[in-house]
């Protein structure tokens, strides 16, 4: 499982999830300040999940139309205090191991 941490959330974020589930962040990536439609196609090309605190992702893009799942955090600020208790949510969500069809395109809230 490859996961793509958006760059309004704090990459010290990786270390809530398991080993088995490799965690890049967008600025890794070299893709910061990329457009969410462009850096929504980037993502889906490498990536199995992209997770973002953008709340508004949703209805700026069609997210079905990406082959990813897509999941926005939802919490008090983006600070790393407020955002690391989603995350155990997070990894139930996505399992390690996800099948081509399974949370594809998808977007869920945590």
């Amino acid at each position: 499982m490859r996961v793509l941490l958006d760059e309004n959330l704090d990459h010290r974020l990786r270390r809530s999830f398991d080993h088995s589930v490799e965690v890049r962040t967008v600025a890794e990536q070299g893709w910061k300040g990329k457009r969410n439609g462009e850096l929504l196609d980037l993502a889906s090309r490498e990536f199995d999940a992209f997770i973002t605190g953008d709340q508004s992702l949703e209805y700026q893009q069609n997210v079905a139309r990406y082959n990813l799942g897509i999941l926005v955090l939802v919490a008090q600020s983006n600070r790393l205090a407020d955002m690391q208790p989603l995350i155990p949510r997070v990894a139930a969500t996505i399992p390690p191991e996800v099948p081509e069809t399974h949370n594809r395109g998808t977007s869920g809230r945590s």
